[in-house]
């Protein structure tokens, strides 16, 4: 079983909780007034698949190349632009695309309005197989999208390359109280009426709420995105689904927690070929950052970066950093 552990930290170089060394790696912030404009995301495309029709991004390629496939995967209650700077980072190497998850950002809920685990998985099978056929990708996930992103890997090896997860939601039962809403929101009867009382609170606040969970330091957000993320969450707010959506995939992710069957996560996560490098935020609310741990010896080959200064999306807070490790993973 391969193993490498590594925690930047901000001076110099220092011990892990896992007992590894690290480099030191910052992230420079340079203030400015006001601050330089960011990339605008990719706009949103419509993809026909054997499953139905999938939004998503494609950021521009920059370099000569070659440029691999690579494809992001959001979590719950994200969408596609959670990887715009990161796929921006990453575009002189791959050619990122970002798909929005049935019932998520622009893709509407399928056929079947199947929003488990396993159904999210096989759209995004069916997504690479649209964009990239008879090609491997590399495969980032976040979260939720980590939980989908291990269904992959495990299930469909040829079309994974590398996997790359960003605090993936991998069964852990021990509640912390910044995330006892989720199984709360997952209880039937409970779930659609807490959604329904949440989403009277304005949009803007809502954003602002999601972002002091999910980042260590709000202020790291450049106004930029949390105007786009404002204007996503004013758009969404008019579609019929939304909720059944959320408290769909929420009580999905929950029960794969309560799993004991031989397609258990952490089942799947051994039966993963590809490279796998796994990123926390040693600041995370949502996911103990302490499953790194755990995840050294489920994984066959697994490569772990905590950051001591991030918290839930590292690919948002940090972009930097996951840039450079990921090249570093990939030798």
């Amino acid at each position: 079983m391969g193993l490498s552990v590594c925690g930047y930290r901000a001076a110099d170089v220092q011990p892990t909780a896992w007992g590894s060394y690290a480099r030191p790696m910052t992230a420079e912030r340079v203030a400015t007034d006001p601050p330089a404009p960011l990339p605008a995301p990719a706009p949103v495309e419509f993809l026909a698949t054997e499953v139905g029709e999938i939004a998503v991004r494609r950021t521009p390629v920059r370099g000569p190349g070659p440029h691999e496939p690579a494809l992001l995967v959001h979590g719950l209650g994200g969408n596609s632009l959670n990887w715009v700077d990161l796929a921006e980072s990453l575009a002189d190497r791959l050619e990122c695309v970002s798909p929005d998850l049935p019932g998520f950002g622009a893709t509407e809920p399928l056929a079947d309005e199947d929003f488990s685990i396993a159904a999210h998985s096989r759209a995004m099978v069916a997504t690479i197989e649209a964009l990239f056929p008879g090609q491997a990708v590399h495969l980032f996930g976040n979260s939720m999208g980590g939980a989908v992103a291990v269904q992959l890997a495990a299930l469909r090896p040829d079309l994974v390359r590398t996997l790359t997860l960003i605090s993936p939601a991998l069964p852990d039962l021990k509640p912390r109280l910044t995330n006892v809403h989720i199984p709360v929101m997952a209880m039937p009867g409970v779930g659609k009426g807490l959604f329904d009382r949440y989403q009277k609170v304005d949009a803007d606040e809502r954003v602002k709420a999601t972002f002091d969970l999910c980042y260590a330091d709000p202020s790291r957000l450049h106004p930029q995105r949390r105007a786009e993320a404002e204007e996503e969450a004013r758009r969404r707010d008019e579609l019929p689904y939304i909720r059944q959506a959320f408290v769909g995939s929420t009580q999905s992710l929950l029960a794969t927690y309560l799993d004991r069957g031989p397609e258990r996560p952490w089942a799947l996560a051994g039966r993963v070929e590809a490279p796998t490098l796994l990123v926390y935020g040693r600041q995370d609310k949502l996911v103990d950052p302490k499953a790194a741990h755990r995840a050294t010896k489920e994984f066959q080959e697994a490569h772990v970066m905590v950051i001591p200064d991030s918290g839930h999306v590292a690919q948002m807070e940090h972009p930097e950093l996951v840039d450079r490790w990921w090249r570093e993973f990939l030798g």
